[in-house]
């Protein structure tokens, strides 16, 4: 029974290995742009652009604006589904999962769901 529990352990590990995304900081999503990755930070500066095209709402975590590490970006037709996260992330850590890019060579993730960010805070 103990070695089927063990066996079971290890082959769930590996499927988390296999499908799972790899936990990183911001500073080293610039290594992992075209991956999908877990980023985990704390927002150091947020804002929502309303008169901006396409409204975006920027999580800037571990260095504010105009220096960040790492760009979590919301455009404002997913807006609705996070409320106002501008307010609600600002100041916490949170982790965000997705596809990196890079935006004029500042790593970043477009968020489109909720369920994308997990708060740790």
């Amino acid at each position: 029974m103990a070695r089927s529990l063990t066996s079971a352990a290890l082959l769930l590990c590996g499927a988390v290995g296999v499908f799972g995304s790899p936990d990183i900081s911001p500073a080293e999503a610039a290594k992992h742009i075209g991956e999908k990755a877990t980023v985990c930070g704390v927002v150091a500066s947020a804002r929502y652009a309303s008169r901006s095209k396409g409204q975006p709402t920027f999580l800037n975590l571990d260095k504010p604006y105009p220096n960040p590490i790492f760009t979590v970006l919301i455009w404002g037709e997913d807006r609705p589904k996070f409320k106002e996260p501008e307010v609600q992330y600002r100041d916490k850590r949170i982790c965000t999962t997705g596809t990196i890019t890079s935006y004029r060579e500042t790593p970043e993730m477009v968020v489109k769901e909720p369920s994308q960010i997990r708060t740790e805070q």
